[in-house]
């Protein structure tokens, strides 16, 4: 794990997103569950999930811009500079 704590375990927030509710990651989670602490929270949780309040802040900023990005390369631009 990329986190590891003095007690030497890592930490998993699970907010049962799609992809951590696969059976591929749900068999690796079991597999796996003694090398890391699990933390559950309600599903899709913008409250526990601490990129929900960037995504909404940069989406206000590039809807905000004039002229509103045309392109991927302006969208990029617009995002960097936000």
């Amino acid at each position: 794990m990329s986190i590891i704590h003095s007690d030497e375990f890592g930490q998993f927030q699970q907010d049962s997103a799609t992809p951590h509710t696969s059976r591929v990651a749900t068999k690796w989670l079991q597999e796996h569950s003694s090398d890391f602490r699990h933390f559950r929270c309600p599903p899709k949780s913008p409250d526990m999930n601490i990129i929900e309040p960037i995504w909404i802040a940069l989406q206000c900023a590039v809807q905000k811009r004039s002229p509103p990005p045309v392109s991927p390369m302006d969208l990029r631009t617009a995002l960097q500079n936000s």
